[in-house]
């Protein structure tokens, strides 16, 4: 077969104008052909990826996916997939896109991130490079409590096209899937205008948006003499109302020196749990945090990691918790220690990538700089820091039967890549060689795509 003539026609490209998702037709069937490394990530597995299995990425070359109603209905070698019955039946109808040898992947989960906020903390940025430290600027009133009043005072609206704005940006590089987080609302009337807005946001973007109530940032001021009062307030009526309507499907709490105690975070765990809502956690960042009594809550995933109890490694190999490690915020605060990837990878414990998106310790939507630190900085493979990137960060988010991989009857969630091998991945920072991205089927040309709230 003569592939060179077969794709030679200029790929069919669809303008599409972006509107709210329940307004939208499923997208147009898209075949991407001509694939250089297709890394599927397939996997007979039944639990997130550790030790070796996060080396087997699954490639396929000069391979091809045929993507039909938002799902992945066909992969393979390029003649194989031209093969495909129903595409010979409805070829005219199929966008085609010839990928020229280059690399697709998943698209990327981005398993932590923050993007409920209104303006950067740029004053938190003049004092740590000044030398301050994360806990010297939030004992001064910055960090997170100085997000806190732009949010209270700025309107849904004005909110969620902030949050869009960041998905938009995390799309651009790659990004399909995003746990977003509220977290500097601190009142239940803000926390809860924030999960309204990431939801409203969601619903203008066509990737896939999963909302975290976060409630337990930090005491707001108000509360500082009074935190087990603001605790009963996430407990009795932020997780009541997120999950009477819908707002959140996981509760996280930033377990650690300066924010809640473990014993908050077993109270908090336990009205999520009641309440029908999946946990996570913020812990070992700062110091260690004692990880064995909330295990019994089996959280989804633990994250940061920093200064994780040598202890807890063992507990943590023996379940489907991930460990969602975060070296942006390493990077951006200047310290010399990154979490000990190599050490949790080598004893067994799933771990993941995200960007920890936020205005005040990592201000990135670019999971490929993640994956060029993960290298980098923790010493993980290339190999390894895709998967913890994708398939084990779909875990992280309960996701992982419709994300992480390319399987059939999957999501169609693809990110083509400027690069003939896949290392080229991490191996590039300070510049965006992500070509394209397919959001649940949606190719999307961020240069023709606006939203209008």
């Amino acid at each position: 077969m003569d592939l060179a003539g077969r794709w030679a026609t200029p790929a069919r490209l669809l303008t599409v104008s972006l509107s709210k998702k329940t307004q939208r037709e499923y997208p147009m069937p898209l075949l991407l052909g001509n694939v250089g490394q297709l890394l599927t990530l397939r996997t007979n597995q039944s639990g997130p990826r550790r030790g070796p299995e996060m080396k087997e990425l699954s490639i396929i070359k000069d391979a091809a996916v045929l993507c039909h109603g938002g799902k992945i209905i066909s992969l393979g070698k390029t003649k194989d997939t031209l093969r495909d019955s129903w595409l010979k039946k409805n070829r005219r109808k199929v966008i085609e896109i010839d990928c020229l040898g280059k690399v697709v992947l998943p698209g990327f989960v981005d398993s932590h991130t923050h993007p409920a906020f209104i303006s950067p903390r740029l004053v938190d940025f003049e004092k740590r490079i000044a030398g301050a430290t994360y806990e010297e600027i939030a004992e001064a009133g910055g960090g997170i409590r100085s997000s806190v009043e732009a949010v209270r005072n700025a309107e849904r609206k004005q909110l969620t096209e902030k949050v869009l704005s960041g998905l938009r940006e995390m799309s651009e590089h790659g990004t399909t899937t995003v746990e977003a987080k509220s977290g500097y609302g601190l009142s239940l009337e803000s926390e809860i205008k924030s999960l309204e807005a990431i939801r409203d946001a969601a619903s203008y973007w066509p990737g896939t948006v999963v909302p975290t109530l976060l409630g337990a940032h930090v005491v707001p001021e108000e509360f500082k003499k009074y935190p087990r009062k603001y605790v009963d307030v996430v407990c009795q009526q932020m997780i009541p109302h997120a999950a009477r309507y819908r707002l959140a499907k996981f509760v996280d709490v930033f377990c650690d020196k300066g924010a809640f105690s473990a014993e908050d975070t077993g109270r908090i765990f336990e009205a999520a749990t009641k309440n029908g809502l999946g946990v996570r956690a913020h812990v070992c960042q700062l110091r260690e945090t004692v990880l064995s009594p909330l295990l019994r809550f089996h959280p989804a995933s633990f994250d940061h990691m920093d200064h994780v109890n040598e202890d807890d490694i063992p507990q943590l190999a023996k379940r489907d918790t991930v460990a969602t490690l975060v070296p942006g915020a390493n990077y951006f605060l200047g310290l010399e220690d990154y979490p000990p990837a190599r050490k949790l990878i080598d004893a067994g414990v799933p771990v993941a990538l995200a960007t920890d998106y936020n205005p005040g310790s990592s201000p990135t939507p670019a999971m490929p700089f993640v994956l060029s630190l993960a290298c980098t900085h923790m010493k993980m493979s290339a190999e390894e820091a895709i998967a913890s990137a994708t398939i084990n960060g779909a875990w992280s988010l309960r996701l992982q039967e419709r994300k992480g991989s390319i399987e059939r009857g999957k999501d169609a969630d693809l990110v083509i890549f400027n690069a003939k091998d896949y290392r080229e991945i991490p191996y590039w920072f300070g510049t965006n060689h992500c070509e394209a991205t397919v959001l649940n089927g949606e190719k999307i040309n961020w240069e023709n795509c606006h939203a209008k709230i």
